[in-house]
């Protein structure tokens, strides 16, 4: 007896194709030839059946095995597209990210105005949380001991913008800068990102010397990129740019800039020891048309400096200035894919139950967006 999934069948007319289509609920139903069939009819009469199937039928159902068997060419290939590689075993897929938190409450003073009141503007947690990491904070002023427990439970540090250069808080950056020296000394992948004020404190602990910066008019400026010239950008931060993005990133304003104080690529490079562990990637200028070094890379270690906010073009609206185009936004994913790509290195393994009690999530964000400055969104940690 011939196989029926075998015999080609005669094309319907339409009106019998319709009586065949409707039954089980108003879904259609087809064995697989009749669904080979069907397909070939609506091809042929895509004009004018279309509005017939779409009057008449509500859903498609596919072939089943009690229906008949699928053919084994169309399985075949299904089963070669629905193959997935097996994890690297090399990287970690669920990296953890601390972010430190910075004096006061974000504000200046609105939401919380104790002495000892720290945040974290959430725009930095949904960068790191974009590109697949979960946050931990470190409260700038907690015990060390407790500090150090948390550095154990993460897979990179983010160090935030702010205001704050001394006391306690550049006492726990440089702290939390060594322990990444170490770290990655000790064959721990442990990458570090360091965002405007805290490019400057890195640099300022590198070099151990704080007039290197001196101020420059950057507040609330969008800018351009401007690459320093025959650098390598395989190994950098703007290694997932496009040809594309790299040509508008250096002639559109993509980037947002809000700071004070910068160093000229001339201090950079004269200071030994900062030249020597970093190197400069590009450059902006300030409203004046000053130069100073904008984006860093250290030499031996996966520690990245900006001066600009690769955050803010994605997650922050109290700016007026803020790029917020596809390209803007393209800026924002691209960075952050990277610092969490390289997270994923880190040999780190935390414990589960120690993370979970940890994370971010045990807090709520704050909504100071109405005040229309600043930030749109803060942690609060009094």
């Amino acid at each position: 007896m011939a196989d029926a999934s075998n015999i080609r069948r005669p094309l319907l007319p339409r009106d019998q194709q319709t009586k065949i289509m409707q039954h089980d609920n108003g879904c259609l139903r087809l064995s697989s030839s009749d669904l080979w069939n069907f397909l070939c009819v609506n091809l042929l009469f895509s004009s004018s059946n279309r509005t017939a199937i779409n009057a008449n039928a509500q859903c498609l159902l596919l072939p089943s095995d009690s229906d008949g068997e699928i053919p084994a060419e169309v399985s075949a290939k299904s089963a070669e597209i629905q193959s997935c590689p097996a994890p690297d075993p090399a990287l970690y897929y669920q990296p953890v990210i601390g972010i430190l938190t910075h004096p006061g409450d974000g504000a200046s003073g609105r939401l919380m105005n104790g002495s000892h009141v720290s945040y974290i503007a959430a725009s930095y947690v949904k960068f790191c949380e974009a590109a697949g990491a979960r946050v931990i904070p470190l409260i700038y002023n907690e015990r060390r001991e407790v500090l150090l427990e948390k550095l154990n439970l993460v897979n990179g540090m983010l160090l935030t913008g702010g205001w704050c250069k001394r006391g306690l808080y550049y006492d726990t950056v440089e702290m939390i800068f060594k322990h990444v020296l170490e770290r990655n000394d000790a064959g721990d992948h442990f990458p570090l990102v360091a965002i405007c004020l805290n490019f400057e404190l890195i640099s300022i602990i590198v070099s151990q010397d704080r007039s290197i910066f001196e101020r420059y008019s950057a507040l609330d400026l969008p800018s351009t990129l401007q690459f320093k010239q025959n650098i390598e950008l395989n190994n950098t931060v703007f290694r997932r740019f496009s040809s594309e993005l790299l040509k508008k990133v250096s002639t559109e304003c993509l980037i947002m800039q809000s700071h004070r104080f910068g160093v000229s690529p001339e201090t950079f490079e004269s200071n030994h020891a900062l030249s020597n562990f970093f190197k400069i990637l590009t450059t902006c200028a300030d409203k004046n048309g000053k130069v100073y070094v904008s984006t860093t890379q250290a030499y031996r270690y996966p520690i990245f400096g900006f001066q600009w906010h690769p955050e803010k073009n994605a997650f922050e609206w109290g700016l007026p200035n803020i790029p917020h185009s596809e390209d803007a936004v393209q800026v924002t994913q691209h960075v952050a894919n990277f610092f969490i790509s390289e997270a994923r290195k880190s040999s780190n393994r935390p414990p589960t139950t120690r993370v979970l009690d940890n994370l971010i999530y045990n807090h709520s964000p704050t909504y100071c967006g109405k005040a229309g400055k600043g930030y749109d969104e803060v942690y609060l940690f009094p």
